[in-house]
């Protein structure tokens, strides 16, 4: 029963399509302007509201955070259901069933409950991301590269992140987390992945 809650709560506030929401009012369909993505950056793009671009971030921030809180005060002494319940509303925010499951690439709801379940993988996904976007100026390149390098950090010092997450978890449970709440995010990523080579290839920078 508590795996069934934790997926039910998750999925719900995952599922609420805040950008969506947002630019209905103002008569835009956000899945069909822009790059298609429901989350904040096209939010911003689209409304070319820095204002509405936070407010999409911050909502679906806490999308994932309350889904870590209200699981964590239902069972208090578990990594397992706050960490289900998280990737599950990641899960419903990419793949959202109340708009034909589109949604946004999982960032800012994933962001929402590391920081409480496993603040490392965070800090690892900003740090990297940082660099890259220093070296780059590019936020969807570094988007996907601080992606998959978290994982491999996650992956050489799983103690490491198990000594500073929500109860100290297993640490193969902690690398089940970390490699499917990744993976989902990566494959949000692909469109974009897929047209930034297209444009290295057609400035010749890749062949």
């Amino acid at each position: 029963m508590q795996y069934l809650i934790s997926i039910i709560i998750g999925y719900f506030l995952g599922s609420i399509p805040t950008a969506f929401l947002v630019l209905k009012k103002k008569g835009i369909d956000i899945t069909r302007t822009g790059s298609g993505n429901v989350g904040a950056m096209n939010t911003f793009e689209v409304s070319k509201s820095r204002l509405l671009g936070f407010f999409v971030f911050a909502v679906d921030f806490l999308k994932g955070l309350l889904s870590v809180i209200l699981i964590k005060w239902l069972y208090p002494d578990e990594f397992i259901y706050p960490a289900l319940s998280l990737l599950f509303a990641v899960f419903s925010h990419c793949f959202n069933p109340w708009i034909n499951f589109k949604g946004g690439r999982g960032l800012a709801t994933a962001a929402g409950g590391t920081i409480l379940l496993l603040p490392y993988l965070l800090f690892c996904w900003i740090l990297i991301w940082i660099l890259s976007f220093a070296y780059k100026k590019d936020i969807l390149l570094s988007n996907i590269l601080a992606t998959p390098l978290t994982l491999l950090l996650v992956l050489g010092k799983p103690e490491l992140a198990a000594k500073y997450a929500l109860n100290q978890p297993d640490v193969n449970l902690l690398i089940l987390f970390s490699t499917a709440g990744l993976l989902i995010i990566f494959i949000k990523h692909i469109e974009p992945l897929k047209e930034i080579i297209q444009t290295y290839k057609s400035k010749g920078l890749i062949k």
